[in-house]
């Protein structure tokens, strides 16, 4: 039986970053994967699922909530900033690291759509992981916003950066706007379908707002994590991508894909960015957990003399 319990850890800043760890059964130590969510989300937007299938293989498992997120500290609330977040993940891998059950020279890392990206930007920057999985993973910023943001939109959204930066100047707390709606004529983050019926899936009640900073769509736009992928090598990436996929575009992570060096592979969903966690769950959780039951042994260890 696979425990899960609540572990929490500080960050920079004195913070309190909390998740959930899963133990499998057995003496370790054991290999062990670092997850997190993407923009906005948090854990209980369908990583449990995941998490659970990779215990079942044999690993640790650590899932947290970025700062400013569910369970986790952080102020302001609901502020999504890429680089603060991968800052944050590192301080995760150290955590698994100093677990007794874990064997820190098998640690990977897992990370989707938003999280995608960082897991490219981690896998290039910190040597510490030995396999990557990028599940839909935001690719560029700049091209995905070309395309989901009409350019008859661009000038009122540029002042609405503008604004919100000069009242935060004189001592403002940033601006929000919600992270999904249906309806145009509410400012938010996703507008698709999709990307509503997913962010609105049932959660506990108080774990969630439908809420994120203005600044951080701004961030978002600048973040290029497609930029550091032929540095993810030598460590070994796998890339989960969507044949359908209108949030970070299929083509950007195939052009991605195609970039990065060996040792990669490439699965794709027949579906668009969201079905990974949804009718193509079993194939996207179990190609992550072979990918690193693959890499995260010591007979794939050793053969890179590592």
């Amino acid at each position: 039986m696979v425990q899960r319990q609540d572990v929490e850890f500080v960050v920079e800043g004195g913070l309190m970053v909390r998740g959930w760890l899963f133990v499998p059964d057995g003496l370790g130590p054991h290999p062990a994967i670092t997850m997190a969510h993407g923009f906005a989300g948090v854990k209980e937007h369908g990583l449990e699922r995941f998490a659970r299938v990779f215990a079942e293989a044999g690993f640790v498992v650590l899932v947290h909530d970025h700062r400013g997120f569910g369970a986790s500290d952080g102020s302001p609330r609901h502020d999504v900033d890429p680089w603060v977040q991968i800052a944050d993940w590192r301080r995760a891998i150290s955590f698994l690291e100093s677990q007794p059950f874990v064997d820190p020279d098998r640690i990977g890392l897992w990370g989707s759509s938003y999280a995608g990206g960082h897991a490219i930007v981690l896998g290039a920057t910190d040597r510490r992981l030995r396999a990557v999985v990028a599940q839909v993973p935001t690719i560029s910023g700049y091209q995905q916003s070309l395309r989901r943001v009409s350019p008859d939109d661009v000038p009122a959204l540029e002042a609405a950066f503008a604004d919100d930066e000069r009242q935060q100047f004189h001592g403002a707390a940033p601006a929000t706007e919600a992270v999904v709606s249906a309806d145009r004529s509410v400012r938010a983050a996703y507008g698709e379908p999709d990307a509503v019926a997913f962010y609105n899936q049932p959660v506990p009640e108080g774990v969630w707002d439908n809420l994120v900073t203005l600044r951080s769509t701004r961030a978002a736009r600048m973040y290029e994590p497609g930029n550091w992928v032929a540095r993810v090598s030598p460590t070994p990436l796998l890339m989960i991508v969507a044949w359908h996929d209108s949030i970070t575009l299929t083509d950007l992570a195939l052009g991605a894909y195609e970039a990065a060096l060996q040792p990669k592979k490439l699965v794709t969903i027949d579906g668009g960015h969201f079905d990974p966690y949804l009718t193509g769950f079993a194939e996207a959780s179990g190609a992550a957990a072979s990918w690193f039951t693959e890499h995260l042994t010591w007979k794939s260890l050793n053969t890179k003399g590592t």
